[in-house]
């Protein structure tokens, strides 16, 4: 979100906690709310719901974000 939309660290953080809220790592079923990993809910909100088709470079996470994993 900061690099692809601009956005500063903190408007960052509560765009994703927006869209994919955090789950303690001991809750039954933890990540089973989005079937989607973040990378795509981002690419989504700044891009719009065609960015696959109009920047097929985004479809898969970047070496950048990978690494972050």
């Amino acid at each position: 979100m900061r690099h692809h939309g601009g956005l500063t660290p903190s408007q960052a953080r509560a765009a994703a906690l927006e869209r994919y809220p955090y789950e303690p790592d001991d809750v039954p079923f933890r990540g089973l709310v989005l079937h989607d990993e973040a990378w795509h809910w981002a690419m989504f909100v700044i891009h719009g719901d065609r960015y696959m088709v109009e920047l097929p470079g985004l479809a898969q996470p970047s070496v950048e974000y990978r690494a972050l994993e």
